[in-house]
C-alpha cells in the first residue's frame, strides 16, 4: 500500500510494485460498496496492463452487486459522459493518464460525471482500511454488459454545441496532424476530424499502448509531431495524452505553443460568445487574468486538482474553466477536461479568426512558465512550505494550493504533486528567461531549507 499514490486524483502505481490484483480489487470493493447497487461505466485507456486491470476492476464491482456498463478503450472524458448520459450510479476510468508505462491508475466518478471529491473519497478509503466490503450472495453477484456507442455518443456531443460549426470548420479544409501517443486518442480523433472536414494526418495512432515517447504531451516529448507539421505543411498539429484529457498544440511553424495556451485559446474563444466567471486552478497563466480583464469578466483559482475546478464551476455557473496542462472544460458539454473538445474550440477559432495559428498565438497576452519539481526523498513538504511562505511574507501570497508568491508580473508557485512523489516548483514570467530563473532560485531556497532540517 506504501507503494500507492491515493489522492484527489485517483489511485495510481506501478503495476507489479504496489499496484496489484489483490489492491485494485480491494479499492474497487469498496468504492462498489460506497456506491450501493447499480450500474458503472467502466473504459479504459489503452495501457498494455489495460486488460489484467479491467478484470480486476470488474470482479470488485461484481462481488459488491454492481452491474458493469464495459466502454472498452476510449477516452476519460467518454467514461465521464456516459456515466451522465446512462444514469449510471458511477464510473471508473482505468488509466494513470500521463504517466509512464509501466504505471496504472483507477480514476472514480460520482453518478454526476465528476471525479469524487474529497468527501466522497474519504468515504471509500474508509471501506478500504476498515474492511468493508459488501460481499452478494451467488444470485446477486453483478452482471456487465458492453456499451458500443460511448465513442459516437462523444463526438456527437461536441459537434451539437452552439459554438461549434462544423461546416464552418469543413471550409477551411484544415491540414490537421495529430500524435495519439498510441493512447486512446486513436480510437475517437480519426472519426472526429473526418466529420469536421479535416485532412488528418496521424503518427502513434493505434492504441497499442507501447507509448513511443514519453506520454505527458510537453514540447521536449513532442518533437516528432513538431517535424511532422513541418514536413507536411500542416496548419496545426495536437498531441494528447493516453487518456485523452488534455490537449497540446503545435504552430503552422511547427513550434509547440505550451499546455497552458490550449486552455488560453479556449477561454479566448468562449468569452467572445458567452458571459460568465472563468475558473482555473492556481497553477495557470495570469494570460487568462488579462483576457478576461478584456472581457470584464472574474477568474476564479481553486487548488490543483478537476474535481476542485469542475465543481467551482458547477456552482459559479462559470462559462469556461480548466487546468494548464492542456484541460479545458466546457460545461455546455460536460464538467471534465476534454482533449477532442479542446481540438474543436481551436480549430472553430481558427476558421473565424482567418489567419495561422501562430498569428492568433501571437494576438493574446504573451508569458512564459518554467516547470520544474524535486523528488521528496522523506522531504517535509509542509514544514519547506512554510518556512518559504515566512520568508517571503512582505510579498502577494496566495495559499489556495501550497503557497504562491506574486510580483506585478511575475509569480512562483510551489506545492506537493497529487500524482506523483515529487514537489513542483511552477514559475511565470514576461519572458523564458526571467521564468527559468524563478524557478532556479526557488529550487534554491528548498534545498537549502531541506539541508537545514
Amino acid at each position: 500500500m506504501s507503494k500507492l499514490m491515493v489522492s484527489i486524483s485517483g489511485i495510481r502505481g506501478v503495476v507489479g510494485d504496489g499496484f496489484t490484483p489483490q489492491t485494485i480489487i480491494k479499492f474497487v470493493q469498496a468504492f462498489g460498496t460506497y456506491m450501493g447497487n447499480g450500474k458503472v461505466v467502466v473504459g479504459r485507456d489503452s495501457r498494455v496492463t489495460g486488460p489484467m486491470v479491467k478484470h480486476a476492476v470488474f470482479a470488485g464491482l461484481m462481488a459488491s452487486g454492481c452491474d458493469v456498463i464495459d466502454i472498452g478503450v476510449c477516452p476519460t472524458p467518454t467514461v465521464q459522459m456516459t456515466v451522465e448520459k446512462l444514469k449510471a450510479r458511477g464510473g471508473i476510468a482505468i488509466t494513470a493518464s500521463h504517466n509512464p508505462i509501466e504505471w496504472n491508475a483507477l480514476k472514480l466518478i460520482s453518478a454526476s460525471g465528476l471525479f469524487l471529491d474529497e468527501a466522497q473519497g474519504k468515504s471509500v478509503l474508509e471501506n478500504v482500511e476498515d474492511n468493508n466490503f459488501q460481499n452478494v450472495s451467488w444470485d446477486q453477484v453483478g452482471k456487465t454488459e458492453y456499451y458500443e456507442n460511448a465513442i459516437e455518443d462523444h463526438i456527437n456531443s461536441i459537434l451539437k454545441l452552439e459554438l461549434i460549426s462544423p461546416e464552418e470548420i469543413a471550409q477551411k479544409k484544415f491540414k490537421v496532424v495529430v500524435d495519439c501517443v498510441n493512447g486512446a486518442g486513436g480510437t475517437i480523433l480519426p472519426s472526429l476530424l473526418e466529420k469536421l472536414g479535416c485532412e488528418a494526418v496521424f503518427i502513434n495512432e493505434e492504441p497499442t499502448g507501447l507509448f513511443p515517447h514519453t506520454p505527458e504531451p510537453l514540447p521536449e516529448n513532442i518533437t516528432e509531431l513538431c517535424e511532422k507539421v513541418k514536413s507536411v505543411k500542416a496548419d496545426i498539429g495536437f498531441a494528447v495524452d493516453p487518456d485523452v484529457d488534455r490537449l497540446a498544440i503545435v504552430s503552422d511553424r511547427g513550434e509547440p505553443l505550451g499546455e497552458e495556451y490550449t486552455l488560453v485559446l479556449a477561454v479566448n474563444y468562449v468569452l467572445k460568445k458567452k458571459n460568465g466567471p472563468v475558473v482555473v486552478n492556481a497553477s495557470v497563466t495570469q494570460a487568462i487574468d488579462k483576457i478576461a480583464e478584456k472581457y470584464n469578466t472574474e477568474v476564479l483559482r481553486t487548488k490543483v486538482g478537476e474535481v476542485y475546478v469542475t465543481k467551482t464551476i458547477k456552482q459559479s455557473k462559470a462559462a469556461i474553466g480548466g487546468e494548464g496542462n492542456g484541460g479545458v472544460v466546457l460545461p455546455d458539454l460536460h464538467l471534465g477536461r476534454d482533449a477532442p473538445l479542446g481540438i474543436s474550440l481551436t480549430l472553430q477559432q481558427l476558421a473565424e479568426f482567418g489567419g495561422t495559428i501562430s498569428q492568433l498565438h501571437k494576438s493574446l497576452p504573451q508569458y512564459f512558465q518554467s516547470k520544474n519539481r524535486i523528488e521528496l526523498k522523506g522531504l517535509d513538504v509542509t514544514s519547506i512550505i512554510k518556512e518559504i511562505q515566512k520568508k517571503f511574507k512582505k510579498q502577494k501570497i496566495d495559499t489556495t494550493d501550497g503557497v504562491k508568491i506574486l510580483w506585478s508580473d511575475k509569480w512562483v508557485h510551489i506545492r506537493p504533486s497529487n500524482t506523483e512523489p515529487i514537489i513542483r516548483i511552477y514559475a511565470e514570467a514576461k519572458t523564458a528567461e526571467q521564468a527559468d530563473a524563478l524557478g532556479f532560485k526557488f529550487i534554491k531556497e528548498i534545498e537549502n531549507i531541506a539541508g537545514k532540517k
